[in-house]
């Protein structure tokens, strides 16, 4: 799950400057950002309008792609700190390998999840031998500052619980809905699930209106609170609702992505999450040092080197130094 703009914003993200506190409706639209050579990404957080729902601060959609003769994702070492990274696959296969010595293939609606804690260095790769489509979702989880330095690991988890009613299944890929827990780690009140809709399909889900919410549209034609939600996007709730009205003209997919609104503010920039500007260029130091982060062992290329930091320092806007 990775950022490869090679001239990434220096950004504060998180407080609840930006939450909306009742119910709303705000469509926002993804920018085209290449994630290695062959694959497109569309990237939905942060957005110019929105910079987090809950914890989840960072979006991308990607495909669906033909690459029956492509060699479809291939994102060499990189590294990360401070978030979990979750893999979410609709169609195809992605590989993944880190400096714990974790090698495992992600399959569709299978989670993998990566908890870079203090941190750890990864890469994604499309298999050789590959289904010919490739389609999903990558996501960034904010770790809290009493939990940012934890040790990293990486979990993945084939069976996820289901929740299910007339036209619609859903898969809880972290946190808790309607009852139904994901074995996934998470460190603040948060949720994550894939939602398939039948045709003609009419529901009702239950919501927590303590939480911020947003749905991002994978495939077909849904209508998320009566606004059409086309694949690629994503509607921004807001908060206070207690269910949301779903409907389906065709078979289709989104996701809902929810969480406690995130209260301390961060700053993001590549693929690192701290608090202070010295932070993140003590990463960028560790990592072009070949010190913290870890080696990737079995990939076959070189890490990716990390961007300039820009030169004029952020201006926090309240609490980051």
């Amino acid at each position: 799950m990775s950022n490869l703009d090679r001239q990434p914003a220096l950004s504060v993200c998180g407080g609840r400057g930006f939450v909306v506190a009742e119910p709303v409706r705000e469509l926002l639209s993804p920018r085209t950002v290449q994630l290695g050579e062959s694959t497109e990404v569309r990237r939905l957080l942060p957005n110019l309008g929105r910079r987090m729902v809950g914890a989840w601060a960072f979006v991308d959609h990607y495909g669906p792609d033909d690459i029956a003769d492509e060699p479809g994702m291939q994102v060499a070492p990189h590294p990360h700190m401070g978030l979990q990274t979750v893999s979410w696959l609709h169609q195809g296969e992605v590989l993944h390998r880190d400096s714990l010595g974790s090698l495992q293939t992600v399959r569709p609606r299978e989670l993998g999840l990566m908890t870079s804690g203090r941190a750890i260095s990864h890469s994604e790769e499309t298999p050789k031998s590959h289904s010919r489509f490739l389609h999903g979702a990558q996501l960034w989880v904010a770790l809290p500052d009493a939990h940012r330095h934890v040790e990293p690991h990486f979990q993945h988890h084939a069976d996820l619980p289901h929740v299910t009613a007339p036209g619609i299944d859903a898969t809880v890929i972290l946190g808790e809905l309607d009852g139904a827990t994901s074995p996934g780690s998470t460190y603040t009140p948060i949720v994550g699930a894939d939602l398939s809709l039948t045709a003609g399909a009419e529901t009702r889900l239950p919501l927590n209106p303590d939480f911020e919410y947003a749905v991002l549209a994978m495939s077909g034609e849904a209508h998320v609170d009566e606004v059409p939600v086309l694949p690629g996007s994503m509607l921004y709730l807001g908060c206070g609702r207690t269910e949301l009205p779903l409907r389906a003209t065709s078979d289709a997919a989104v996701m809902l992505l929810g969480g406690e609104p995130f209260e301390e503010e961060i700053v993001m920039f590549w693929n690192w999450i701290g608090r202070s500007n010295e932070e993140i260029q003590q990463a960028r130091s560790d990592w072009m040092t070949g010190s913290r982060f870890g080696e990737v062992k079995g990939y076959d290329g070189a890490p990716i080197p990390a961007p300039e930091l820009p030169a004029v320092p952020l201006k926090p806007r309240g609490r980051v130094r």
